[in-house]
């Protein structure tokens, strides 16, 4: 069975999309059409801007949804999941791409999402730290015991796992890691503490465009980063997705429960490859591929 994965935030990379813009006159509408809809040209900064450039909120996150959901569409029939899943932000690539919201709707909430959350970073002093080496539940002990907002983020793949919350408690959370025997435990150049609850008032907007846009009836199941099963129905979803910014990805558990329930074959549907590697991690039988658009 082919599980379509679409990834998050950090794929970004300058001159994304430009292939697709020359190439398919369908790409093209729909960047024009983004570009509208964003109130900037989008497109500027993708092809021809600079890695800082890409690197601001309002562009990276409907950047790496653009070029994700455009692949998908410009794969036309060729695009046959039988489920889906999106790391953090991928998620709304992956339900743009399964028929659950429509591109226009999908786009406006990225757009909402991502402003909403460099808010949410700008009101308090936080960051996110790569932890390798570790069990899953040997981290999450540590966390627990750290004072001030520490947590898991990103269950990525059996060892490597991302906690988020206040600069201090993720600087002491790192300590004990590596006396805990961490390989490494590395603060990342992140300015803020995404999926934890540090983004509660970027929750609670959301929330509110998320309520208000229509959700159809997905084409094939969604496994989404909170509940890690397959999800069709449409409340469900929007309250999953709700939750996913201050809730952990708990992509390694969705991915093993994508394997138990028939996946075998892992398409990347986005920039990079990052999935791919860790659905290998997770799975070591799993075949991976990226997304043919030729």
């Amino acid at each position: 069975m082919n599980a379509y994965i679409f990834p998050g935030q950090g794929a970004q990379f300058v001159g994304m999309g430009l292939d697709l813009y020359e190439k398919f006159p369908l790409a093209q509408e729909l960047f024009e059409n983004a570009n509208d809809i964003l109130g900037f040209h989008i497109t500027d900064t993708m092809f021809e801007g600079t890695p800082e450039d890409l690197k601001e909120t309002k562009v990276t996150q409907p950047a790496i949804f653009l070029h994700s959901v455009i692949i998908s569409k410009v794969m036309g029939e060729r695009f046959q999941p039988d489920m889906v899943a999106g790391h953090s932000l991928g998620e709304f690539s992956a339900l743009v791409a399964n028929g659950t919201l429509n591109f226009e709707d999908g786009l406006q909430l990225v757009s909402k999402r991502a402003l909403a959350m460099q808010k949410a970073c700008e009101m308090q002093s936080s960051t996110m730290a790569a932890v390798l080496g570790l069990d899953d539940e040997v981290v999450a002990e540590i966390c627990s015991k750290i004072d001030g907002i520490v947590v898991p983020a990103n269950y990525n793949c059996p060892g490597q796992l991302v906690i988020s919350g206040e600069v201090e408690a993720i600087n002491l959370a790192c300590e004990k890691m590596k006396e805990a025997g961490a390989r490494r435990a590395l603060v990342l150049p992140v300015g803020g503490a995404f999926h934890s609850p540090l983004m509660e008032p970027a929750r609670e907007e959301l929330a509110t465009a998320i309520e208000n846009t229509n959700f159809g009836t997905p084409k094939c199941p969604i496994y989404q980063n909170v509940p890690t099963i397959a999800v069709t129905d449409a409340t469900e979803i929007k309250n999953n997705l709700i939750s996913q910014l201050t809730a952990p990805v708990k992509w390694t558990q969705s991915v093993r429960n994508m394997v138990k329930d028939g996946a075998n074959n892992f398409i990347e549907v986005g920039p990079g490859k990052v999935l791919q590697g860790l659905v290998r991690k997770i799975h070591q039988e799993a075949q991976t591929a990226s997304a043919e658009i030729d």
